[in-house]
């Protein structure tokens, strides 16, 4: 098998030698050879590694494809395959939601601002319940309550909190726009555009920009299996179970 110098890795991303170095004690790469002399040698599947993490990271951020890395290189294949598939979980939901936010837009040029039909069924919802349903907590419901965002309903004698679909489709709306980064505030703005039924242009925006994000994601999730999918078949053969260390 070839050996590879740390400079040699490095070169093909335009990343320094120390960055090499760290990704490997990060565990992003396997531990590589030493010489006698205490040099590093590295294999064509630590340079598949390394293709591997670099490609991760736009599709799933710098934590999870460490993740990934890390139970690929210790053979936790399943660990790293359950970090993508949530990963590509997330991204469909994302998708769905956004589809929801587009179709509620559609409808607020004939209705004035009215609430979107929600799927048959669907009721008032609990704090809890609303937050299960989104994946956040209720502390986070009630954040955003704080924040001007939701406007839930009280019950007269229990104070409990109860969100119809207006509560619903802002809350949806609350979530798409924090995950593509928006604060508050700006979000605060949206969804009383939203519920005025004008000035939605800064809506409309926001809702191309995630739509161009989540391309750009998806994208990065296919380029970054394939290199994955490369680097197990090279350093694991394929099954998950690590080759033996050429003598």
């Amino acid at each position: 098998m070839k050996h590879l110098r740390p400079v040699d890795l490095a070169r093909e991303h335009g990343i320094s030698t120390q960055a090499v170095r760290n990704y490997e004690q990060d565990g992003c790469i396997p531990a590589a050879d030493r010489t006698a002399s205490g040099y590093r040698v590295y294999t064509e599947a630590h340079a598949a590694a390394l293709r591997a993490y670099l490609a991760l990271v736009p599709a799933h951020g710098y934590a999870v494809s460490g993740q990934i890395m890390r139970g690929l290189n210790t053979g936790s294949v399943d660990a790293a395959l359950t970090a993508i598939d949530r990963g590509h979980a997330q991204s469909l939901r994302d998708r769905e939601t956004l589809d929801a936010v587009e179709e509620a837009m559609e409808g607020l040029a004939s209705s004035a601002g009215s609430a979107p039909q929600l799927p048959s069924g669907t009721k008032a919802f609990s704090i809890g319940e609303l937050a299960r349903r989104l994946g956040v907590t209720a502390a986070t419901l009630r954040n955003w309550e704080q924040a001007g965002i939701l406007t839930p309903r009280r019950e007269p004698v229990s104070g409990r909190r109860t969100y119809g679909a207006h509560d619903v489709r802002d809350a949806e709306l609350t979530l798409l726009l924090r995950r593509g980064g928006h604060r508050l505030g700006h979000i605060r703005t949206i969804v009383e555009q939203i519920r005025t039924a004008g000035g939605t242009q800064a809506l409309h925006e926001a809702l191309g920009d995630w739509r161009r994000a989540l391309t750009t994601r998806g994208l990065a999730m296919l380029s970054a299996s394939v290199l994955v999918a490369r680097y197990v078949e090279l350093d694991r053969g394929g099954d998950g179970s690590r080759r033996a260390s050429p003598s």
